[in-house]
């Protein structure tokens, strides 16, 4: 029996990633945001979540993509991390996806910076890659603004 992977996939253009299932805590449609002052530029904003306070972090900005366009709204997916719920934006959720252990390579060692640290790699689908992300290392501040 070969082993595979759930993954909780969404896009931010045409571009699929995906999330270990089991970090996702839940998807959320768009949420009023409360602006922080003075929060690092990935960082949209504070979302009350069922009287839970969640940090909302636009993947679009986390991941050096161009901005969505104003009249899209966002969706919400919701991590536990260790650190507590945190919500990352994106344009679109897609299907939770179950693939073979057998399809995933890591990043080429050619990819250098951001990158190398946020993917750990790609399923290779029948018609595109499914990039997997670090969940723990998406939500952190890149190491320059801490």
């Amino acid at each position: 029996m070969t082993a595979s992977h759930q993954y909780c996939t969404f896009y931010l253009g045409d571009q699929c990633f995906g999330l270990d299932v089991l970090k996702v805590q839940e998807i959320v449609r768009y949420q009023p945001l409360t602006m922080v002052p003075l929060a690092h530029p990935m960082v949209r904003g504070l979302i009350n979540l069922r009287g839970q306070i969640v940090t909302a972090i636009d993947l679009r900005v986390r991941l050096a993509l161009p901005p969505r366009l104003e009249s899209d709204e966002p969706v919400n997916v919701v991590l536990q991390t260790d650190d507590g719920a945190v919500s990352l934006m994106v344009d679109e959720i897609g299907d939770v996806m179950e693939v073979a252990e057998e399809h995933f390579e890591r990043p080429p060692e050619t990819l250098r910076g951001a990158a190398w640290d946020l993917i750990q790699g790609a399923y290779k689908l029948t018609d595109r890659l499914l990039v997997i992300l670090d969940p723990e290392l998406v939500v952190s501040l890149p190491a320059e603004q801490n």
